[in-house]
Parts: C-alpha cells; structure tokens; sequence
C-alpha cells in the first residue's frame, strides 16, 4: 500500500513538473516570438513533450495564459465560507487579499517577470482581453456571492458585489499601472496594500 500510494505522489509531481514546464515554455516563447506567432507545437517542443501532451494539460494557449485562475477563485469562496466568527466584512476582504498575495509567492507559478509579460500580454491581445474580462467577472461574481453567504441577513448581494469589485478593481488596476512602469516586486506589493486601504477606507460603512 505504501508503495502504491509513493508511486501516485511520484506521478502527481511529474504531471506538476510538466505543466509548468509548459507554462514556462509558452511564457518564454510568447516574450521571444509574440503570442499570436507561437504555435502549440512550439510549445510542446520547448517543453521537450508531444503536442498530444500539451492537450492533456491545456486546452489552448489561452489555457496557458490563464492556467491558475479557476484554483484562485476556489481558495477565494472557500476562505470567505470559512470566515471567522467576529470578522467584519472589510477585515474578511483584507485577509482574503492578503491570503492572495501570500498563495502568489507560495504557488511559485510565475516569476515576477513572467507574471508582468502576462499582465502586457493581457492588454494587448485582443483574444487574451476578452477571455481576462470573461474570466475576471465571473471570479468577481462567484467571490461576491461568498461574501453576502458569509454575512447572511447582515449584507444584501447588491453591497457585496459593490464591495467585491471595488476592492478588487482598486487592486488590479494599481498593480497593472506599476508592473507597466517597471517597477519592483516590492513596489507592487506597497501598491497592493495602499490601493486596498483607499478602497477599504469607502467601504467600512458596510461593517
């Protein structure tokens, strides 16, 4: 039994080193090559896989693009379920921002430099944007509607999705204008937390 379960956990984390080497290959190419000119077999290659390969991890290179968007979104609702007995609304929204960052660091999907190519990516391809705009109101939606079954009888869903998006889009949109000026890891984080505080500070009303 031992041996079995050793030899599951051998091939999960082969399958976890394929994938993200298909992340980094596709991320690398995309930078050298642009997006719309690498192909799924160029990919594959530079990962060292076959293209049948990259299609039982991703369905497409926007796959790629957006690979860790469904898993945060569920460690997003599972947090806000879970949410401590004598937190406020705006308390819960700042812990889950600060778990986000925390899971960021801890994931070790991306790179600082691979997570800024892919937020220029997403600016600038015209099939990345409608996909990052599809995937980020449904990733809104689905938090929003946590956080009013987080608070039920206290916060209508109206003020949870105002909540949602005004914390969130204060935060996104701070961390695109720094990573499109250059600027630092640390920076970017500073930014995080001042963006959050401005947002928070219109929000508390709702406590």
């Amino acid at each position: 039994m031992q041996y079995s379960s050793g030899m599951v956990g051998l091939r999960e984390r082969k399958k976890e080193r394929t994938r993200q080497a298909l992340i980094e290959a596709a991320l690398r190419l995309f930078a050298e090559q642009g997006y719309e000119e690498t192909t799924l077999a160029q990919i594959a290659a530079e990962a060292d896989v076959s293209t049948r390969t990259f299609f039982s991890y991703f369905a497409s290179k926007e796959d790629v693009v957006f690979h860790d968007g469904p898993d945060r979104t569920k460690r997003a609702v599972a947090l806000l379920a879970a949410r401590r007995p004598d937190e406020s609304p705006t308390e819960l929204l700042l812990r889950l921002l600060e778990e986000s960052v925390t899971w960021a660091a801890a994931d070790g999907d991306l790179t600082f430099e691979d997570a800024a190519l892919r937020v220029r990516l997403i600016l600038t391809e015209p099939a990345l944007q409608a996909r990052g705009l599809q995937l980020l109101f449904d990733s809104q939606l689905a938090i929003a509607r946590a956080l009013h079954e987080a608070f039920p009888g206290r916060l209508s869903q109206v003020d949870a999705a105002a909540a949602v998006g005004a914390l969130l889009g204060a935060v996104k949109l701070a961390v695109i204008a720094d990573i499109q000026n250059e600027r630092s890891l640390e920076q970017v984080w500073v930014t995080v937390r001042r963006a959050a505080d401005l947002a928070l500070s219109g929000l508390r009303s709702i406590d």
